[in-house]
């Protein structure tokens, strides 16, 4: 998949989000203004505030897409860590937001809630399932696409989704005569805002600073770097993470009679099929070294 479908995918993505946001933030803003419930107007003002973070899933992604330039010859893949980082940095805020509210009320002894309509009550159902519907439908086509960003903004969803969980177990307590539920649930809440924004911000972190693409990866490239024609071994193997893509860096051994265009050959094999095989391979650099010894056991050995 080229780096345009990419990006198209996730922008018909980002104005999918955008249009369940606005229409979920105005629902819950006139449900809460119905209802008498100050928790669903707040849950209104959350939603809002995820169109702001909608928009800068489409600023990280559209900047990402660009072509390599004279400034930036390796591409610009690097700018959707910087939107991952932005956007955890938001949900910790968010959650930061909701704990806060529900320690001060836990604190004061006294329930946020009294006697919501139960027009509050159906809101918050609705946005609980969109929410859900939102998150998956993001999460899917950030694996698809690779995106990290767009991971980040799938997870936004999930926690407007908790949100929206509080505020129903915060309604439907207040209207049992139980409003110090809602404060409690808020606390939960928070800390698995909390965990989602650690994840998001740990993996754009590990995509900044060149860590590995890991084993399982590895293993792979190495049976199929071996089943190619004229490699003997195995030297050497790195790989680096740059953005939703990675360098691979190889050093392969071969038959050290052979003329420098057969081990050109053999090299050009190799890349070739690992950039085929690994749609994320962004770049592959092979280096062939000389093999006295190009026998079976040689290249076992190197495996």
């Amino acid at each position: 998949m080229t780096s345009q479908e990419s990006k198209s995918i996730a922008m018909r993505v980002s104005n999918v989000s955008i249009a369940a946001n606005v229409g979920l933030s105005a629902l819950k803003l006139i449900a809460g203004i119905i209802a008498h419930s100050g928790a669903m107007v707040s849950d209104a003002v959350h939603s809002l505030s995820d169109v702001l973070s909608t928009f800068v899933v489409m600023i990280g992604i559209h900047i990402s897409s660009k072509e390599s330039d004279d400034q930036h010859q390796y591409g610009h893949e690097r700018f959707e860590c910087v939107a991952s980082i932005v956007l955890a940095v938001m949900l910790v805020f968010t959650g930061a937001g909701i704990g806060y509210s529900g320690i001060r009320t836990i604190l004061s002894g006294r329930g946020s809630l009294v006697e919501p309509g139960l027009l509050a009550l159906i809101a918050a159902i609705i946005s609980i399932v969109v929410k859900e519907l939102m998150f998956w439908y993001t999460k899917i086509n950030a694996d698809k696409i690779n995106s990290g960003a767009l991971m980040a903004d799938a997870w936004h969803h999930r926690s407007d989704a908790l949100s929206s969980v509080g505020s129903l177990i915060g309604i439907t307590a207040a209207r049992l005569g139980y409003p110090i539920f809602d404060p409690i649930a808020a606390v939960v809440i928070c800390l698995f805002i909390f965990k989602a924004a650690y994840d998001i911000f740990k993996d754009a972190v590990d995509k900044m600073v060149d860590a590995s693409v890991g084993e399982d990866i590895l293993n792979e490239m190495r049976e199929l770097i071996l089943q190619q024609d004229g490699v003997c071994g195995i030297d050497d193997i790195r790989t680096r993470m740059f953005g939703s893509k990675y360098y691979v860096d190889v050093e392969i051994s071969a038959d050290a009679s052979q003329s420098l265009t057969q081990a050109h050959e053999i090299a050009h094999r190799v890349h070739d099929k690992i950039e085929q095989t690994f749609a994320e391979a962004k770049h592959v650099m092979v280096h062939v070294n000389p093999c006295e010894d190009h026998s079976e056991g040689h290249k076992l050995a190197h495996g």
